[in-house]
């Protein structure tokens, strides 16, 4: 029964409208990860609300224009550059 599943999952995959895919990816991944023990505890954790020192502030004000500006790396590329 799970392999008839797989493989219609598959053929779902498969013929789905490409700008769909990138949203299908994240939704399975998210399926993925709920059965990870951590994600659960972290899922039902409640929420800190903290309030950012100045330093704080500055470095995510920082973050967001190099995102801008398109000065970011890829997973893999930190990967390689760490010999990971």
């Amino acid at each position: 029964m799970e392999a008839d599943s797989r493989s219609r999952l598959h053929r779902l995959v498969d013929h789905l409208p490409e700008a769909e895919v990138h949203a299908a990816a994240r939704y399975l991944e998210y399926l993925s990860e709920r059965g990870d023990p951590l994600f659960r505890i972290a899922m039902v954790a409640p929420e800190e609300h903290e309030e950012l020192s100045e330093r704080g502030h500055r470095l995510l004000d920082e973050g967001r224009k190099d995102l801008a500006a398109g000065r970011t790396y890829t997973l893999d590329e930190v990967r390689r550059e760490l010999g990971l």
